[in-house]
């Protein structure tokens, strides 16, 4: 099956945001937590160890074409994530509920499909609707 090439990179992200925001389903409440939150039990060290990821994803996102605001918007997510999850014990659970690797792929993902679905309305000739050239039932003699 040939895909989009920026579709194949976009799962790629997406798999390393799960991992990173909801690999493991905590027994008892049902919450889901990935490495970001196991990391940030130490305080800053943690939180800088699970920025590389994080960090990664809005590089590709920006390599992937994501307009400049969007950007902006996955670095905030980045920013927060990194600032609250450094303080000890409330950065921990704040990053069991905030998923911004998950978020920032969401982002980007509704980017790439809108530019895709964009892509493959252009190939379609005439969108996909029948050309005026076409002759209709009643054009008939």
């Amino acid at each position: 099956m040939n895909t989009h090439p920026k579709l194949a990179r976009l799962e790629k992200l997406d798999r390393l945001s799960r991992r990173m925001d909801t690999a493991f389903r905590i027994p008892i409440i049902g919450k889901r937590v990935g490495w970001d939150g196991i990391l940030s039990i130490l305080p800053v060290v943690g939180d800088t160890v699970a920025f590389a990821p994080a960090a990664y994803i809005v590089l590709e996102s920006h390599r992937m074409g994501l307009p400049r605001h969007k950007v902006i918007r996955q670095g905030i997510n980045v920013g927060i994530d990194y600032l609250v999850g450094s303080i000890p014990i409330i950065g921990t659970l704040f990053d069991i509920g905030f998923k911004a690797n998950r978020a920032n792929v969401a982002i980007l993902r509704d980017h790439v499909e809108r530019e895709t679905q964009a892509e493959l309305k252009d190939v379609t000739p005439g969108g996909g609707a029948l050309s005026s050239h076409h002759p209709s039932i009643g054009d008939r003699v």
